[in-house]
């Protein structure tokens, strides 16, 4: 008699616990979670990486914008994947989300060498009219064909950091082990009479610090964010003239994409946008204030003059645009799309 008001009251309880949990299945299901991979060390404070920032702030506001619909999961510092493996997982759709220095892609989608081409793109204001100009609507056209897509334009100006003297001119390049960051910045190094080395800005700092490399071209958050100054005794900074620039913006794959309702995509493009002058303030912030970090540390900070920039230039029209144009579908057309943009 005893045990079947003990089997009723375990049964109620079961019963109890699936209604409990039903609204949160429901929520579940109705929630799309995605995942944001980057390179780039996560931030601590209002000195952290702004890439790292902007990740972070594209993920809050669009989970506020979607009341909870759409989250984003984000993995700093490769911690979902190695760096070099996430533009083709991007085209894959095995990751979602990457705040992605777009030439890194290179080997897979050789267009996108033109995003990190010397001296090609010489201003944020320059970078940013891309956008809107038939360069900007051919690249983008490129990409989704190729899987991804652009969410929020991203450019980044770049300096070089060195285990010697200041490198401003071509010849001071002569002789040194040198990482530039893709095919057309290893063909400017060796152009200038360098030894180029390809490998991710997040692998500079054992490079350097163990000789592998004498100098380095990033940008001057990864400059900065990867401590350079550490294995570094100078600097040539972008406060004025440089000629690098990456496009470093926030891509999503077409498998996410289409995953996606209608609204959750109006919501990611109005927040990936707008997130663009947050990206150009904190790019403009570090030019600066690299000089002061490796100030600091005791290293030598210098910028490039008009005569040193006007070098680099004619050596990268004859090796790195030379060899876009003749090695790239449609690479000569391309380039002169870019060129129109002033």
């Amino acid at each position: 008699m005893t045990k079947k008001p003990f089997r009723a009251l375990v049964s109620a309880l079961i019963s109890a616990s699936f209604m409990a949990m039903a609204p949160a299945t429901v929520q579940a299901a109705d929630t799309t979670v995605l995942k944001l991979s980057h390179q780039f060390p996560a931030s601590n404070g209002p000195d952290g990486d702004f890439r790292d920032q902007l990740a972070q702030k594209f993920a809050a506001e669009v989970t506020q914008k979607t009341g909870g619909s759409l989250k984003i999961e984000i993995y700093p510092g490769s911690s979902l994947m190695k760096t070099k493996s996430q533009f083709s997982a991007l085209r894959k759709g095995t990751l979602d989300l990457s705040v992605l220095p777009l030439a890194y892609g290179g080997g897979e989608v050789p267009e996108v060498t033109l995003t990190l081409m010397p001296a090609l793109v010489q201003s944020y204001e320059q970078g940013l009219r891309w956008k809107t100009a038939p360069i900007g609507v051919e690249l983008e056209k490129i990409l989704e064909a190729k899987g991804m897509k652009i969410l929020t334009w991203v450019w980044q100006a770049g300096g070089i950091a060195s285990r010697d003297k200041p490198i401003t001119q071509p010849e001071h390049m002569k002789g040194l082990k040198v990482r530039g960051g893709d095919r057309s910045m290893d063909l400017l190094i060796n152009g200038a009479g360098g030894a180029a080395t390809n490998l991710p800005s997040s692998e500079i700092y054992s490079a350097m610090s163990t000789g592998v490399l004498d100098a380095a071209l990033t940008s001057s958050t990864s400059l900065i964010s990867y401590r350079l100054n550490e294995v570094a005794k100078s600097v040539t900074t972008a406060r004025g003239k440089t000629f690098w620039f990456m496009f470093e913006p926030l891509l999503i794959s077409m498998e996410a994409w289409n995953r996606l309702t209608s609204e959750q995509q109006k919501v990611v493009t109005e927040v990936g946008a707008s997130l663009e002058p947050f990206a150009v303030e904190g790019a403009k912030r570090d030019d600066q204030r690299l000089a002061e970090v490796y100030a600091k540390s005791g290293d030598t900070v210098v910028d490039m003059d008009d005569a040193a920039f006007a070098q680099w230039v004619a050596i990268a029209k004859e090796t790195a645009y030379k060899h876009f144009a003749e090695n790239v579908k449609n690479g000569q057309a391309l380039l002169d799309m870019a060129q129109a943009v002033k």
